[in-house]
Parts: structure tokens; sequence; C-alpha cells
């Protein structure tokens, strides 16, 4: 329980928290709260990015390079966040890319980014409350930390998903985003994916070359499961004649909305259409080999394969820039191979976990 304890303690000089029968329990107002605070105390000490910038808490072996650029469709509906010290733990870090779509798909988009975090907090706090009541459970098993950082995930967005169609300043009938984000902590990263954008990991083979690993799934319409799931809900998949090969989910009776992800926050109109926002929440135990994760939209896969993408960030000399190098080889990437067609917005997270001292011993070990 030594683990455990330690990350409760800290947690519990943030929140409000009372033993006693109800001591599992988290007062959501007041979680919320402290999670702002916890919010305004990392913008203070520059460990949390919203825009584009690097972020490298005093003493952490962790880097984080972020890069959006607006595409030519209009105002950018991507947006990024990262976050070191996550929760005022010195091993916690969250990152995450969204996409916005439709009219007010920008707004949609910074709104879940700000909501997230916050929202996670409170539900990870009330997981590791329940968690520290049980004596059967080890803080030290991976499967039982990602099991506690899964079910918060999945409060999460349900709770977002939820207040989204409530909102009284943001019309979402026909807007949404996508969702992408992890959790570092410690040798453990834990991702949820609600969209099409995608998570990438950079490791060294055996050769001392650096390969891809894709970390997540793009939930595209045509993907099996996902047009099962939408059919059986009496929504369409299919492509436009002058878009072969993209996939839109549509409604029952009309041509719209049109949309090329099976996964979503808000989108209310398709909602009741196989539309969903349940994130796949997986993990994987970063070992020495593994190098970085790259994060980043549809914009830039569209256009940039995995093995360039990891090549592109690991061949970069000053890391500040590699998400910014990476992006900007996906704009030219799109105008040679896309040519004619309005460039979709792109950003990107490169997150490295080990120093340079520390990456340079393993790439000539």
């Amino acid at each position: 329980m030594g683990h455990f304890s330690t990350m409760f303690d800290g947690l519990a000089r943030s929140f409000s928290f009372k033993r006693g029968r109800n001591s599992a329990s988290l007062v959501d107002e007041g979680g919320r709260e402290a999670a702002k605070a916890m919010i305004k105390d990392a913008k203070r000490k520059d460990s949390i990015l919203c825009t584009t910038g690097v972020v490298n808490a005093e003493g952490s072996n962790t880097f984080a390079s972020v890069f959006t650029k607006k595409g030519e469709k209009g105002v950018n509906q991507d947006c990024c966040i990262v976050w070191e010290e996550f929760g005022c733990q010195e091993d916690l870090i969250f990152c995450g890319v969204f996409d916005g779509h439709g009219p007010w798909g920008h707004f949609v988009a910074k709104a879940v980014r700000e909501s997230m975090p916050p929202s996670l907090l409170c539900h990870w706090q009330q997981g590791l409350a329940q968690a520290f009541l049980d004596p059967e459970l080890d803080s030290e098993k991976k499967h039982q930390r990602f099991d506690i950082w899964k079910h918060s995930y999945l409060r999460t967005c349900a709770a977002i998903d939820h207040e989204l169609e409530q909102h009284r300043k943001i019309d979402t009938f026909y807007s949404g985003t996508t969702a992408l984000s992890i959790v570092k902590q410690g040798e453990l990263v834990v991702l949820a994916n609600v969209g099409d954008s995608r998570a990438v990991l950079g490791t060294t083979s055996d050769d001392g070359s650096v390969v891809p690993v894709q970390l997540t799934v793009d939930f595209k319409p045509n993907l099996p499961q996902e047009a099962e799931r939408i059919i059986q809900c009496n929504g369409r998949v299919f492509c436009l004649n002058d878009e072969p090969g993209v996939h839109r989910v549509w409604l029952p009776n009309e041509e719209t909305p049109g949309l090329a992800m099976s996964r979503a926050f808000g989108d209310y109109c398709i909602k009741e259409f196989g539309l969903i926002s349940v994130p796949e929440v997986t993990y994987r135990s970063i070992t020495s080999r593994d190098q970085f994760i790259i994060l980043a939209t549809d914009g830039v896969w569209d256009v940039v394969t995995n093995q360039e993408a990891v090549e592109i960030v690991s061949s970069t000399p000053d890391r500040t820039k590699s998400s910014k190098r990476l992006v900007e080889c996906a704009v030219r990437a799109w105008k040679r191979k896309r040519r004619g067609i309005a460039m979709d917005d792109m950003s990107a997270i490169c997150l490295f976990f080990h120093s340079s001292e520390q990456e340079h011993h393993l790439v000539t070990y």
C-alpha cells in the first residue's frame, strides 16, 4: 500500500475528503474547484501548455514539444494540452490533442480540452480513495493502476458528453470534437482515444534504428465493428462520389452530417444513430528502449506514415522543434500528395521519456 498511500496523501491535501461510511465518495463541486486551483498553479509554474511550445518541469526526465498549425478550411479547430506534474504528482504527465469539426467545432474542442483534465482528476481521486480502502488492492500491480485510470476515463468521457449536450453557449448539435489523450505515471502510459487522431511510439530496434509502434486505432466509420454498430442503430456509412475511399456517417434519411469518424464528443444530431463518445482505453509499459510517443491529429497521418513520423522526430537535433518539424513536413507532404484539396488543421505533441544524455546512451549502446 506504500505507493498508493503516498499518492493518496498528496491528493488529500488538495481535495476535500472525509473518512467514514462515505469516505470513498468525492464531492464533485469540491473536486472540480480543487482541480481548477491545480490548473492555475500549474500555469503559474509554466508546467502546463495549451497551444504551441515546450514544457519540461525542473528535474524531470520527460520533455514535451507541442505545435499546431491552421489549415486552409478557416479557423483552426485543433487544440492541444500538456500538463507536467499532473494533479500535483511529480511522476504524472497529461497530454491531449483535440480536433474539432462543424460550425462550432473550435469551441467544442477547447471546451473538452478545458474540462477533461479536472474531470479526470476528480474521478481518479475517487478511484484512489476506493482503492485506498480496499486491503486487497496492490498498488504496484500495473493492471490495477490501469483499471483505476480506465474507470476514471470512462466516467470522465461520459460526463463531458452529457455536459456538452446541456451547454448553453455552444451549439453541439452539428458540431463536435475528437479527443486523444495520455497519462504517463512512472513507466505506465494510459491512452484514451475518442475519434481518429493517433498515438505512435518510437522505440529502438535491435539494430539501433527507431521503429514505430501504433498504440491506438483510428476510429473510422468503415472499421467492421464501428460500421456494424452504426448500421444497427439505423445510421448509414458510405462515400460520396467525389471522395472515393472516404467513408462518412450519415443520418437514415438525409445526407448529413457526413462525419469522417465513428467516435466523437458532441454531434448530437447523430448520437442516436451509432456515433459514440466512449473511449478505447489501453496501456503500455515503457521500457528503456522506448524513446517517445507522438500524438497527432488526422491531418498529419493523412499524409505521413508512422515510420516517416518517428524518423522525422528522432532525427530532429533540437527536441524543442520536433513537433513543429513533424507538422511542417506534413504540410509539405499534403501539398505534394493532395494537390487541390484544402489542407486540414494539423497538431502534434512529442513526449520524450528520457533526458538527452540517457537517449544518446540508449541509441549508441
